[in-house]
């Protein structure tokens, strides 16, 4: 997931609950979990700081960046 349009194509609920999961350190989730949850639970793993951002987290977090500089 690198673009803001995927982004908000995401359930919330699943984030939150693969963020939470990443946070407190829960193992990798399985194939049975959404996109949601995976990018959830990246995020969670790494603001807790149990891993680095990856290229797509970098790319995403750009975007959203870009998205709130002041055109002009």
């Amino acid at each position: 997931m690198r673009t803001v349009a995927d982004f908000r194509q995401l359930d919330e609920g699943d984030v939150l609950e693969g963020y939470l999961d990443g946070f407190h350190g829960s193992p990798a989730p399985g194939s049975d979990r959404s996109r949601a949850y995976w990018h959830g639970w990246r995020n969670g793993r790494t603001d807790a700081g149990f891993a680095e951002p990856d290229s797509a987290q970098q790319a995403l977090d750009q975007a959203f960046r870009l998205l709130a500089q002041p055109s002009g």
